[in-house]
């Protein structure tokens, strides 16, 4: 039997033991509930570092929120990919995604309003989408096998794709079309 299944087989069950242990003594219904309060401890710290950014720049689109982001799952990538797989029924995805959107669209609209610019379309949207790219993006970069693209990497090839869309990353020139063919 090689090493490694003998460690990551004794890693999950030392892991899943503390889970149960957890239940009963923190008071937690079930596995689901540890799951919450893994995802509400992270979004505090998450949003505790990326506070002071967002702060310091009411026009946006630096990518330094971003990165501190990516720094951040980076030094808890066991906990990001656990939320990020949807482990358990999903719920710690939904709730992770959420606080993350309704953090976005506060900040977009923040952003509107210091520009006194009128949003052209629910800010929940954007929010959404732009969370959507960066969850899927995290998971996929955490589950990379190295060598994988280092943060700043990775934070500037989702600014671009923010800030010029799909049609410039797809290698278009020009302006997007207005329209689609039929």
């Amino acid at each position: 039997m090689p090493e490694g299944d003998r460690r990551t087989r004794r890693t999950r069950r030392l892991l899943r033991d503390a889970l149960v242990s957890l239940v009963p003594e923190r008071g937690y219904t079930d596995k689901d509930a540890v799951l919450s309060q893994v995802v509400k401890n992270l979004t505090e710290e998450l949003d505790e570092r990326l506070r002071p950014l967002v702060a310091a720049s009411s026009r946006g689109f630096t990518g330094k929120p971003v990165l501190e982001m990516f720094r951040h799952a980076l030094e808890e990538r066991d906990t990001y990919r656990i939320i990020l797989r949807g482990e358990g029924d999903g719920r710690a995805l939904r709730e992770f995604v959420d606080a993350r959107a309704a953090t976005a669209a506060a900040v977009f609209q923040a952003r509107a309003d210091h520009a006194k610019v009128a949003p052209r379309i629910d800010m929940e949207v954007p929010a959404r989408a732009w969370v959507g790219q960066q969850i899927t993006v995290l998971g996929w970069w955490l589950e990379a096998e190295p060598p994988r693209p280092g943060p700043e990497e990775v934070t500037e090839v989702l600014l671009n794709l923010s800030l010029r869309g799909r049609f410039w990353a797809n290698g278009f020139d020009g302006p997007a079309p207005d329209a689609v063919e039929e």
